[in-house]
């Protein structure tokens, strides 16, 4: 097992870091588009790009969002991380998608409340 599973230290050492880009999420991109992260599901590859991106290659993106990288190694089996987490932003008005990575967590909210999940997570880390 690679990473930390204990709750308490992962959500005080999470250390939330803010992407400057803004995200979309997309369906099928083409060649040559390389996407923060995938998921193929049965409708089709799901992809996140930079809205940048996106528009240069005649995409219509959804979901205008901000990301966020975890800073802290969570195990893959860490129990209670995300689910802290979303508890915190959804008690805030805050929608969040979240990916898995195998070192970090990455979390996507909607562009517009970036600074106010940032503020969520770092009083989630400093309580």
């Amino acid at each position: 097992m690679s990473g930390d599973t204990d709750l308490a230290r992962l959500l005080a050492g999470m250390r939330p870091d803010l992407h400057p880009e803004r995200y979309v999420f997309v369906l099928d991109p083409p060649d040559g588009l390389v996407p923060l992260a995938t998921v193929r599901e049965a409708e089709g590859l799901s992809a996140i790009v930079t809205a940048a991106d996106a528009e240069a290659h005649g995409l219509a993106g959804e979901f205008p969002c901000a990301g966020i990288t975890l800073r802290v190694h969570s195990a893959l089996e860490a129990v209670g991380f995300l689910a802290a987490i979303a508890r915190a932003l959804t008690d805030a008005g805050i929608s969040t998608n979240a990916v898995a990575g195998f070192h970090h967590d990455h979390l996507f909210v909607p562009w517009e409340r970036r600074q106010d999940a940032m503020a969520v997570l770092r009083g989630l880390a400093g309580s």
